[in-house]
Parts: C-alpha cells; sequence; structure tokens
C-alpha cells in the first residue's frame, strides 16, 4: 500500500472514530450501579437526557421508587431523599440516599418496608416483590400551604 492510500484511510479512520465519540457522547449515562449488602441500586434521573436513561432501565429492576412534591403548578421531582429499606422482620437492607427523583432496586423476593423522608415529612410503604414482577412505588409529597409557610417563617421553623 503506497503512502498515499495509507494517509488516507488514516484520516477515514479517524473521521469514524471523532464520531463514534460524539455518538457516545450523545446517549445519556446512568450513574454507577451502587452495591449495598446484597442489594443493587441506582438513584438519580436529575435533567431530561439522565430522567429518560432512567425510564429505559426501570423494567431490568424488581423495584422502582420514584419522588415527587406537589407545587401548585403540578408536581415536580425531587432529589437527596433518604430511602431506608428493612425486611419486614426489622432488618436493614438498604439505607441510602436517592440523589433524585429515582431510585432503581434490586432485591431479592420478599415483603419489605420503605421508609423516605422529605423536609421533615416520612412516608413509609410496604411492598412485595415476586419473581418476575416489577413494582413501582410513587412517593408524593403535598404541597406546603402559603399559611404554613408563613407560620413557620414567623417562629423561625422551617419545613
Amino acid at each position: 500500500m503506497n503512502s498515499l492510500a495509507r494517509t488516507g484511510l488514516l484520516a477515514i479512520t479517524l473521521v469514524l472514530a471523532q464520531t463514534a465519540n460524539v455518538a457516545f457522547a450523545a446517549t445519556p449515562n446512568l450513574p454507577p450501579l451502587q452495591h449495598q449488602g446484597n442489594v443493587a441500586y441506582l438513584s438519580g434521573g436529575v435533567g431530561s437526557d439522565q430522567s429518560a436513561a432512567f425510564k429505559d432501565e426501570m423494567h431490568k429492576y424488581p423495584l422502582v421508587l420514584e419522588f415527587a412534591g406537589k407545587t401548585h403548578q403540578g408536581n415536580e421531582y425531587l432529589a437527596d431523599i433518604p430511602v431506608h429499606i428493612t425486611d419486614m422482620h426489622g432488618a436493614t437492607l438498604l439505607n441510602a440516599t436517592a440523589h433524585g427523583p429515582f431510585m432503581l432496586a434490586s432485591l431479592p423476593d420478599g415483603r419489605y418496608r420503605i421508609t423516605v423522608s422529605y423536609e421533615g415529612k416520612t412516608q413509609q410503604r410496604v411492598v412485595d416483590v415476586k419473581p418476575s414482577t416489577h413494582v413501582r412505588t410513587l412517593f408524593l409529597w403535598p404541597a406546603q400551604t402559603t399559611q404554613t409557610t408563613q407560620a413557620a417563617q414567623a417562629d423561625g421553623s422551617t419545613t
């Protein structure tokens, strides 16, 4: 192969490599898979690209948790939600923070209590994870009323 042909082939290879890098960069990445004991989980979903990536992954996990707060304009995704999952005997399987509106978890089959909190308000759910099923649970916090917010500001507390 002469040097002109090698140079042309090298140029084409570089262009294709750059095109592939751009294509991969445009694909939204999920955060790294986390492990705690026998539980593997993902949390995040901030931004439209990552949110879409999480929605594409949901079917792969037996438990999907979603966190939102009501506003006067509708629902708003929440982040930094402490999540505590125990079995029905009280043994902790997961104690983590959801870094976005979604947490996807691979739990063994069983019945679990999920406890989450946002701005001092705690919610609990009991879920059954069974073979070949998919449980999706929404935790929705009510909007703060103007009266509650004003009262909290007047006495110096926060809600």
